[in-house]
């Protein structure tokens, strides 16, 4: 499975090196103080519930960080349907290495399947129509790159990542400037004054504001907490003219009448700030 671009090996390592300063900082005491320094020993990463299983890449990273001695041997792959029962993958080596990376791999792990599986569910829903489940920035910080790859894992598709690749005007950015037509038009000239061709998106509450949107020449127009017929008229409004996104309080049970309306994305926070995490472990191999 390719990575979303921003999983690159920098962040990767920066995140990384930030998680086990945070966990170990001088020292893991528990495993220093019981488990001699060149025990060998082998463990393997169970599952325990059903799942869409993710961050399986990451955790051989990480251990390979931790300590480049570390043999990992996977079994099932970032996106693999798992059942309980199932073994992820098994981790040989330092038995203090492993212990000191075992919680911050199922931290990882947790969470990431735990999305990677809600989106799976709800994307699936939109099978056979145009329109692609998105993310949001409703992201746990310093935990975010592995949140929005669960996405990606589970199938869905990444919105922007920050505040720095895409302009997006919500509410407070419209009510404190004055109006959306001059929104867009400072931010039109602010992007050919940094040289950067960003791509505009309008938050937008009712019809007016979307045709007022359309004619400042937005990228993308935001659909907001709209019913399914405010939706079904904004869509027919815009006419293909520029992207259209649905957003703002998305269930589930939502998400076919919300694609029925013909919008091209529909975003959804809860894919990354409800997910429950599943259930796994790393267990020794005796």
């Amino acid at each position: 499975m390719k990575k979303p671009k921003y999983v690159t090996k920098e962040a990767l390592k920066h995140f990384i090196k930030n998680a086990l300063e945070e966990d170990i900082q001088e020292g893991d005491h528990s495993t220093l103080a019981t488990i001699p320094k060149d025990l060998q020993q082998k463990a393997k990463l169970l599952v325990k519930q059903n799942c869409i299983l993710a961050g399986v890449e990451l955790a051989e990273i990480i251990f390979k960080q931790f300590d480049k001695h570390l043999k990992v041997d996977v079994l099932l792959k970032d996106g693999d349907s798992a059942k309980a029962g199932d073994i992820a993958l098994y981790v040989t080596g330092s038995a203090r290495s492993i212990l000191s990376t075992e919680r911050f791999v199922l931290n990882c792990m947790q969470r990431m399947s735990g999305i990677a599986t809600l989106t799976h569910d709800w994307d699936s829903r939109l099978v056979g129509t145009k329109t692609k489940l998105l993310d949001t920035r409703k992201t746990t910080p310093n935990f975010r790159i592995c949140e929005k790859w669960a996405v990606a894992i589970g199938g869905g598709t990444n919105h922007r990542y920050g505040l720095y690749d895409m302009i997006m005007l919500k509410d407070n950015h419209i009510d404190y400037n004055g109006s959306i037509t001059k929104a867009v038009k400072m931010a039109k000239e602010y992007t050919e004054k940094i040289k950067n061709p960003l791509k505009i998106e309008v938050e937008t509450r009712n019809l007016e504001e979307v045709e007022e949107a359309l004619n400042a020449g937005a990228d993308r127009i935001l659909l907001d907490n709209m019913d399914v017929q405010m939706m079904k008229d904004a869509v027919k409004m815009v006419g293909g003219k520029c992207e259209t996104e649905a957003s703002g309080g998305i269930t589930r049970d939502m998400l076919k009448a919300i694609a029925a309306t013909g919008v091209d994305y529909i975003s959804a926070g809860a894919l990354t700030h409800s997910a429950d995490n599943i259930d796994l472990s790393l267990k020794a191999v005796k």
